[in-house]
Parts: structure tokens; sequence; C-alpha cells
């Protein structure tokens, strides 16, 4: 898998508190991983959105991640609201994350990441424009 990284990501993400940096550089590598991970990813797109580091895929939805100093104790992974991805994360994880409305899956700082399952859901993203029209993204 090729990235193609806008170099004003890392601006982002040294202009976070040091005390964040960690959390946002680790969900970072995860989307990197899960992306390299899923075949017929050929290249993944690191750019900014809304100032946010982001992530596009040729048949996924955009991903962006992002922690804001209005609430500095959590941050978060985002997704499209108008699609299905996190109505679905909710009826499968409902006891694994904390959700706002439809458009994000929230963390706190000094709380482990359920690592298998936001791999799952990071997948489901990257790939939804195949199985958006699947139940339950066909899970």
């Amino acid at each position: 898998m090729e990235l193609k990284s806008n170099p004003k990501v890392n601006d982002v993400f040294n202009n976070y508190p040091d005390y964040v940096r960690s959390n946002m550089l680790d969900l970072r590598k995860l989307v990197l991983v899960v992306a390299s991970e899923i075949d017929g990813i050929e290249e993944l797109e690191e750019t900014l959105k809304w100032g946010e580091p982001s992530y596009l895929t040729k048949h996924g939805s955009t991903i962006r991640i992002d922690w804001k100093i209005k609430n500095p104790e959590q941050y978060a992974i985002y997704f499209k609201c108008t699609s299905k991805l996190v109505p679905t994360f909710r009826t499968i994880y409902k006891d694994k994350f904390e959700f706002d409305g439809n458009r994000a899956i929230l963390f706190k700082l000094n709380e482990k990441i359920p690592v298998p399952e936001l791999k799952h859901c990071i997948a489901l993203a990257l790939t939804y424009h195949k199985i958006k029209l699947l139940p339950l993204l066909g899970v």
C-alpha cells in the first residue's frame, strides 16, 4: 500500500499538547496498519479536512481523527455522519465504545482502546462503498 501524505498533517500532530500526541499518533498508526492489511487498498491518502488528520481510500468513507481543547481529556475518530458506519458500530460494539451521535467514537486519554474492535471499525470505513448495501455492512 502506498501512503500519500500531505506534509501539513505532521504539523497538526506536532501541535498537539505533549500529553495528547502519543494517543493521536497511536490512532494514526492503527489506521495505517489496518489499511495495509486490507487486500485491494493500493493507496491511502493522509490529508487534512477541517484541519483534522483525515484518511481516504478509493472505496472507503473518510476517517478523521482529532483532539479538541474544549474536551481536553478525550479524543475521537470521526466518520461520515450520514453513513451507516457509526449506527452499525453502535449495534455490534455498544458495550465497547462511547459514541458521539452518528459521527464519532470517543476515547478518554487514560483508557485502553479495544484494539481488535477498533481495527474492525476502521476496516469497515476503509471499504465502506463496497459493503454499504449489505445488512450490518456484512458483519
